[in-house]
C-alpha cells in the first residue's frame, strides 16, 4: 500500500528553502503530488505544505522517520515543521449541547468518507445526543455542568479526551465556555463554531435581536478555541444575504445551515492538515 505524507513548513523566508527541501524529499524517495507556499510580504515569513507519495518500501512510522533525518534542514534554516501521515484519521472527541445540526452533519460527512477523522467519542451536557451517538455506535458521555461543577465536568472531560487519545476536540454547537486551563492544554486542537453577529449580538436568541436591527446578511465563523472568548484564529467564515420579509425562525434556518458547512469545511481543512497558525490567524494552504 502506497504511503502519503504531508510536511508542513513556518520559517523566515530565505533563499533556498523550497530546492533544498524537495532535494530532501526526492533524495528519501518521496515523490511529491501536491505542494502549497505563501510569503507574507508584511512579516517576511514562509509558509509551505508538501504532499507526497512514499515510493520506497513500507517503513513503520515513516513521519518520526523522516522528522529525525530532516534536522539539518531545519536547523539550518530554522525550520518549523511538522510530517504528518496524510492517511491516518485524527481521533475526534465531539461535544453537543441541545442543537445537533452540526453533529448530525458531521456524522453524516463522516460517514460518507469526506473528512478525515474518527470519531471516538460524543460528549454533552444534555442527555438529548445519546440518541445519535447509539443511532451510530458511539460511546456517550452525559457530562451535565453547573457553577459549582465546572471543575470536576472538566476532569471528567479532560479523561475522556485522554482515554480515547484525542487528536482533535470539535465544540459542534457546545454551549458551554470551557476554561482557560484546558483551551491552553489543547492549543490548536480546539475547533468552535460560532454566528457571525458576535461581538455585535451576545447573548440569548442573536438572530431575534439580529431581526430586530434589520440585518442583511447573516454568517457563521469557525475558529480555534484560546482563553479569549470567540476571538482565537479563524479558520473559515461565510454569509448568506437575507431581507426585511425573513422572519426569525427562516433567519434561524438559514443560520444553522450556514454553521454546518462552515464547521465542516474547517474541520476538512484542519483534518488534511492545510491550516498552519500563524499568532491570532492562520494560514490556509489550499
Amino acid at each position: 500500500m502506497t504511503q502519503k505524507i504531508i510536511l508542513n513548513i513556518k520559517c523566515q523566508d530565505k533563499m533556498g528553502i523550497v530546492a533544498d527541501v524537495t532535494r530532501f524529499l526526492c533524495d528519501h524517495n518521496l515523490n511529491i503530488i501536491e505542494s502549497t507556499q505563501f510569503n507574507d510580504a508584511n512579516s517576511q515569513q514562509f509558509f509551505m505544505r508538501i504532499e507526497a507519495v512514499n515510493l520506497a518500501a513500507d517503513i513503520v512510522n515513516i513521519s518520526q522517520n523522516l522528522a529525525d533525518k530532516f534536522a539539518n534542514i531545519a536547523n539550518q534554516y530554522k525550520l518549523e515543521f511538522t510530517f504528518y501521515d496524510a492517511d491516518k484519521p485524527l481521533k475526534t472527541v465531539l461535544m453537543v449541547s441541545k442543537f445537533d445540526h452540526c453533529l448530525q452533519d458531521i456524522l453524516h460527512r463522516c460517514y460518507m468518507n469526506n473528512l478525515n477523522i474518527e470519531i471516538t467519542s460524543i460528549v454533552s451536557n444534555h442527555i438529548q445526543a445519546k440518541r445519535i451517538a447509539d443511532f451510530h455506535n458511539l460511546p456517550f458521555h452525559h457530562l451535565p455542568i453547573t457553577k459549582q461543577t465546572k471543575d470536576e465536568q472538566e476532569i471528567a472531560l479532560r479523561k475522556v479526551i485522554e482515554a480515547d487519545q484525542a487528536d482533535l476536540i470539535i465544540l459542534a454547537r457546545y454551549m458551554q465556555i470551557l476554561s482557560d486551563k484546558i483551551s491552553a492544554e489543547y492549543s490548536g486542537r480546539i475547533i468552535n463554531i460560532h454566528h457571525s453577529f458576535l461581538p455585535s449580538f451576545k447573548g440569548a436568541k442573536p438572530y431575534h435581536q439580529a431581526y430586530e436591527r434589520g440585518v442583511k446578511i447573516i454568517g457563521a465563523t469557525a475558529h480555534y478555541v484560546t482563553k479569549d472568548l470567540d476571538e482565537g484564529p479563524i479558520i473559515g467564515q461565510d454569509i448568506e444575504h437575507v431581507t426585511h420579509a425573513m422572519v426569525p425562525d427562516e433567519l434561524i434556518a438559514i443560520g444553522r445551515d450556514i454553521e454546518r458547512r462552515v464547521l465542516s469545511t474547517a474541520i476538512k481543512q484542519h483534518a488534511e492538515h492545510r491550516v498552519i497558525i500563524d499568532g491570532n490567524r492562520t494560514i490556509i494552504l489550499r
